[in-house]
């Protein structure tokens, strides 16, 4: 049954860009959320995506309906999508061009997302990559960038590297587009009027104390989700762009590699596009900024703060030191979206306190809020 939500009017004939984010096992989040688009009667126009999300934005664009890919993605097993190299470990070693199979990841591709170009589709598809030897971004489904197959370039878009092989595409070797950019929404917004993004791989920075014992893996997930939450903080908190409607599932506690979790992450996928749904008029009717907001209230405890200054020198607009070498907020309110106020959980001694006033249609800001 469709659910309408206010100001629906406003959807009509508007150019909508829809942007997918990378997060492995995290993304069938995506599937929610395109549920609760579906139930609200929004239509995006041009979709974007990076590894998973690319994934599942192609096989959308393809025609798959939401129940099978609930029906797919609830299937998948690990034994289905990793399997180790050993020919390639044993006799290659470190020159193994990855620890898994590339066979696995190219099958799950190729079977979910239509065998044709980019411009033999219904609707404009961009995928995230990166040519690892050029070091630079390709974007397919741009302008020159259409006469590939869109399963050739999904597929790279989410050899995340070292795990899986690099994927040829027009000649190139690409890998996860989410090693520059996981959330592509500057190169989506170029002729939309309005931009949804959906972040699930990086936006929840959740205390992890296993990390390093779970093995390397784990590790190295761990940093790559650090890295990539940190290469998103400058876009979207000095976003410029048409409004934005940002889209964050609470997922820190299920790991990017992890398959016990699927039907809690779609569940969670499609509560949070429909909790935020509340100030998408607003959106829809604004010029620009990053949706949904809300008021929160800064406070400094002075005996936990150390006095380093790390909090100024990283936002210098909100925060400074008073002359008795303490940081203070220089607004005390403020209005933010989920993406501001990352400083608030660089405190090394969480002296920060980030208050939420007024109801939040999205995820905490950071660790350190009250809510």
């Amino acid at each position: 049954m469709k659910r309408r939500v206010a100001g629906e009017q406003q959807l009509e004939h508007r150019r909508i860009a829809l942007v997918l984010g990378g997060g492995g096992m995290k993304g069938f989040a995506h599937i929610g959320v395109l549920r609760a688009l579906e139930e609200a009667g929004i239509r995006p126009t041009c979709f974007a995506g990076t590894s998973i999300g690319a994934l599942i934005a192609a096989a959308y664009l393809g025609g798959m309906p939401l129940e099978e890919m609930e029906r797919r993605a609830l299937g998948l097993r690990k034994r289905d999508l990793f399997r180790i190299n050993h020919v390639g470990m044993l006799f290659d070693r470190m020159r193994s061009s990855s620890i898994y199979l590339e066979e696995p990841l190219r099958a799950l591709c190729s079977n979910a997302v239509p065998r044709t170009t980019f411009d033999e589709l219904q609707a404009p598809l961009l995928v995230n990559t990166v040519d690892v030897e050029r070091g630079t971004q390709v974007v397919w489904g741009l302008p020159g960038l259409t006469n590939v197959r869109v399963d050739d370039a999904v597929y790279a878009s989410c050899a995340l590297p070292g795990f899986f092989p690099p994927g040829h595409v027009d000649g190139r070797q690409c890998i996860d587009g989410g090693t520059i950019d996981n959330l592509p929404v500057a190169i989506a917004a170029q002729n939309a009027e309005a931009v949804i993004a959906v972040d699930v791989g990086s936006s929840d920075l959740s205390h992890n104390t296993d990390a390093s014992a779970q093995g390397f893996a784990a590790t190295y997930m761990r940093a790559a989700t650090v890295m990539m939450h940190a290469l998103q903080v400058a876009p979207l908190s000095q976003w410029a762009g048409p409004p934005m409607f940002l889209i964050r599932p609470r997922l820190g506690h299920v790991g990017w590699l992890s398959f016990s979790h699927t039907p809690e992450v779609m569940a969670e996928g499609y509560r949070a596009a429909r909790e935020a749904m509340a100030q998408l008029p607003e959106c829809l009717a604004a010029k620009g900024g990053v949706y949904p907001r809300a008021a929160y209230r800064l406070s400094v405890d002075r005996d936990l703060c150390t006095g380093c200054g790390f909090c100024a020198s990283i936002a210098p607009n909100t925060m400074g030191m008073d002359p008795r070498g303490k940081a203070y907020a220089k607004t005390e309110i403020v209005d933010w979206c989920s993406a501001d106020g990352d400083f608030v959980r660089h405190c090394p001694t969480d002296a920060i306190t980030a208050t939420r006033l007024t109801p939040a249609s999205d995820q905490p800001i950071a660790q350190q809020e009250v809510a």
